[in-house]
C-alpha cells in the first residue's frame, strides 16, 4: 500500500451522537453503559484497551490488554510484574487507556495513576482463569525478555503441566497480578458526520467531576 492509498481510506461516521444533557453527574455509568452495549453487539474483545505507559526518561510504550474489573471507581487489569508495562508503571505510575469500537464509532480515552492491587484481589481473578492461561502465566515469568526460540518455553509448559496437573489447583505466581487506574480524566467520542464529532470529557479535582465538550 502506497501513501496514495492511505489518503483515500477514510470513514463516514453515522451513527448519531452524544449530548451534555445525557451525562450523568459522574463517569462511570456511562463508561458501563459503553461497554455493556460494546458486549450487547458481539464485538471481539469487547472489554480489550490500549495501555500507554512510560519510563522514566519519558520513552512512552503502548499495548493492549484486557479490563477484567471496575471496583471502587477503578480499571483492573492483570499482567506479569516482569513485564515492560510493569517496569514503566514502577517508574511512572501515570498511564492511559484507550477503548475503541470500531462498528459503534465509539471511543473513551482515559488518563489517571496506576498501581497494583491487593494480592488477595490478584489471587482471586487467577483462581477464575482457564487452566491453559495459569499455566501460560508460569511459563512466561520472564515476559519481555528475549528467548533463543520457542521450544524453550513449549519445554517449560510440557515442565509445568506434570508439575501442576489439570485436577489441581495452579497457584497464583508471585510474579503475576493485578493493577488498577483509578481515573483523573475520561473522554467519550463519538464519531459524527464531516469530523465534527462528539467529545465529552470528565475531568476530576478535588473528587468532583466537570464535565466538559472539546472541539473535535
Amino acid at each position: 500500500m502506497n501513501s496514495s492509498d492511505l489518503h483515500s481510506l477514510r470513514e463516514n461516521y453515522i451513527k448519531g451522537g452524544i449530548s451534555s444533557e445525557e451525562m450523568p453527574s459522574s463517569p462511570f455509568p456511562k463508561l458501563d453503559e459503553w461497554l455493556q452495549t460494546a458486549r450487547a453487539q458481539n464485538i471481539p474483545d469487547s472489554n480489550a484497551m490500549n495501555l500507554a505507559t512510560s519510563d522514566q526518561d519519558g520513552v512512552i510504550s503502548s499495548r493492549t490488554v484486557l479490563l477484567k474489573g471496575i471496583s471502587d471507581q477503578s480499571l483492573q487489569f492483570f499482567t506479569n510484574y516482569h513485564s515492560k508495562k510493569a517496569q514503566d508503571l514502577s517508574q511512572n505510575p501515570q498511564a492511559a487507556l484507550t477503548f475503541h469500537w470500531r462498528t459503534l464509532e465509539r471511543q473513551i480515552n482515559i488518563r489517571g495513576n496506576v498501581k497494583k492491587t491487593s494480592r488477595e484481589v490478584s489471587e482471586n481473578y487467577f483462581k477464575t482463569r482457564p487452566y491453559h492461561s495459569q499455566i501460560g502465566a508460569w511459563v512466561s515469568k520472564n515476559q519481555s525478555e528475549e528467548v533463543p526460540d520457542r521450544n524453550i518455553l513449549e519445554s517449560r509448559q510440557t515442565e509445568l503441566e506434570a508439575r501442576f496437573s489439570s485436577e489441581n489447583e495452579v497457584p497464583c505466581p508471585v510474579f503475576w497480578g493485578g493493577y488498577e487506574l483509578s481515573p483523573s480524566y475520561i473522554e467519550f467520542w463519538q464519531g459524527r458526520q464531516g469530523r465534527l464529532h462528539d467529545r465529552l470529557c470528565y475531568t476530576l479535582n478535588d473528587g468532583v467531576w466537570t464535565l466538559s465538550r472539546l472541539s473535535p
